[in-house]
């Protein structure tokens, strides 16, 4: 689950296992821009997908492609749920905390 934060928009991830490394994702957002990241099911290979050496992996080019803002932060946590699915990663809640001002914003 991403909460994205002040834009107000929220997205569901659902990875799972395949086969091997195969995680297959889907993406259910009210964002019209994260929506098109995955408008259908899709199957990646998840050790081509967890490091940054070889450039940036195809998950990740294809959802900036579609994200219209940088700081988004559900293709990060794409990437995070393919690596838990994978069971290259353990599962556990990311957070970030905005502040200006004094103010603490979780994002």
């Amino acid at each position: 689950m991403v909460d994205a934060g002040v834009c107000g928009y929220e997205a569901t991830i659902t990875a799972e296992k395949t086969s091997g490394y195969n995680v297959q994702v889907r993406i259910e957002s009210d964002c019209p821009h994260v929506q098109k990241i995955a408008p259908e099911p899709l199957e990646v290979d998840a050790l081509r997908q967890i490091g940054l050496r070889g450039g940036l992996p195809s998950l990740l080019e294809g959802a900036y492609a579609c994200c219209a803002h940088a700081a988004c932060p559900a293709p990060s946590a794409l990437i995070k749920a393919v690596e838990v699915a994978a069971g290259l990663a353990l599962p556990g809640d990311v957070t970030m905390k905005i502040s200006k001002g004094g103010e603490s914003h979780v994002v």
